[in-house]
């Protein structure tokens, strides 16, 4: 099942967008907004040995990340993620602490 699938009013970004602005796709949630939003869909990527995360940028122009799991998407909201690394002071962040930790987050089960 595609991520996209959750959308209405959809627009894929070009090459260019996806490389300067760090989003991939933008559209409203069904059901669960009105709002159009521009979303990260960068894979889980391994580091090293049972370690696997994203890489984020400051400079992303996307409003939530979305964190593809089997059973469900994770909704992070950027700039609420970017604040709170910033008052944090830290590189390496889980996704379970987020999940305490800031307001905006969505769950959506495939």
């Amino acid at each position: 099942m595609k991520f996209e699938n959750q959308l209405i009013d959809i627009k894929h970004a070009t090459k260019k967008q996806v490389q300067q602005e760090h989003w991939y796709i933008e559209g409203i949630l069904k059901s669960k907004s009105n709002q159009k939003f521009k979303f990260d869909l960068s894979p889980i990527i391994k580091f090293k040995e049972e370690d696997y995360g994203k890489v984020g940028h400051f400079k992303s122009k996307a409003d939530k990340i979305v964190f593809d799991f089997e059973n469900t998407w994770v909704l992070i909201d950027t700039e609420e993620l970017h604040e709170f690394i910033k008052q944090n002071n830290q590189k390496d962040l889980y996704l379970d602490i987020l999940l305490k930790e800031l307001s905006w987050n969505i769950i959506i089960n495939k």
